[in-house]
């Protein structure tokens, strides 16, 4: 098996920072990891370009806005789209 260098038209594709998805998605779990009053752990991050949606379950209403002004306060973020489900709007 030969494995031959990647070629776009003979040259490299320029990259930026909006071409690293898994980055972005990383540090915005991890700035949700940290914030303060908010359990994240059943929190998905999905990255699509510089737009991030944030999926899952929390307690309340209140970690939801807190998980949106996070992802939101994130380098590199554009846009937030929450579809963060409350354990508290569930239930009542």
């Amino acid at each position: 098996m030969i494995f031959k260098k990647r070629t776009f038209h003979g040259m490299e594709p320029e990259r930026t920072a909006g071409d690293q998805p898994a980055e972005l998605e990383r540090r915005v779990a991890h700035g949700l990891a940290v914030t303060p009053g908010l359990d994240a752990a059943d929190v998905i991050v999905i990255c699509t370009g510089n737009t991030i949606m944030l999926s899952g379950h929390v307690a309340t209403q209140a970690e939801s806005a807190r998980a949106e002004e996070a992802a939101r306060l994130t380098e590199g973020v554009v846009e937030v789209v929450n579809r963060i489900e409350a354990a508290e709007v569930r239930q009542g």
